[in-house]
């Protein structure tokens, strides 16, 4: 009897299930992620006037188009095909791109007063909660691809280890 014929351990159902599953409900989130800030960017640059800074416009279109690239990618990866962990280097990149962003947007409200007091009464900065989700959901979006990232890293690291042991196999005869 070979060792491959014995029934998963625990450890084994836990390090091969759980992780997809988490996988899923993370790429879910993405793609979530992403949506809410493709429309919070998407309303502010539709209130834009193009006379004022093309500065900020071009980095809210950065903005936007990582998120539109984000929703896109979030669905693409809950496909089985790419359930496979090979691709955690596109998910550090997002990542990164995200964290990006998120300083991006974070940088735009310099010098407005955003929900803080003036004297006793306190001052919303217009659309200041508007903005503060979309920087919010931002930076969740670039944690949840790093997760994703560093959990497809751990897969493909688990999976070499158990590979190679594949090869140099003794049986029972």
């Amino acid at each position: 009897m070979s060792t491959s014929d014995s029934k998963p351990t625990r450890s084994t159902v836990i390090t091969s299930v759980i992780p997809r599953y988490l996988l899923i409900t993370i790429r879910l989130g993405q793609f979530a992620f992403g949506a809410v800030v493709t429309g919070i960017i998407g309303y502010f640059i539709s209130l834009f006037d193009t006379d004022d800074a093309s500065f900020l416009l071009g980095r809210w279109i950065y903005v936007e188009v990582l998120a539109g690239l984000s929703v896109i990618l979030g669905l693409i990866f809950l496909l089985p095909a790419f359930l496979s962990f090979f691709i955690w280097p596109i998910d550090v990149v997002i990542a990164l791109a995200w964290f990006a962003a998120f300083g991006l947007l974070f940088d735009a409200l310099d010098g407005i007063v955003c929900g803080g007091f003036d004297g006793l009464v306190p001052v919303d900065g217009g659309n200041c909660s508007t903005w503060e989700a979309a920087e919010a959901f931002s930076f969740l979006s670039a944690f949840a691809w790093l997760v994703t990232g560093f959990l497809g890293l751990y897969l493909v690291w688990r999976a070499d280890g158990r590979g190679a042991n594949r090869w140099h196999q003794t049986y029972d005869v």
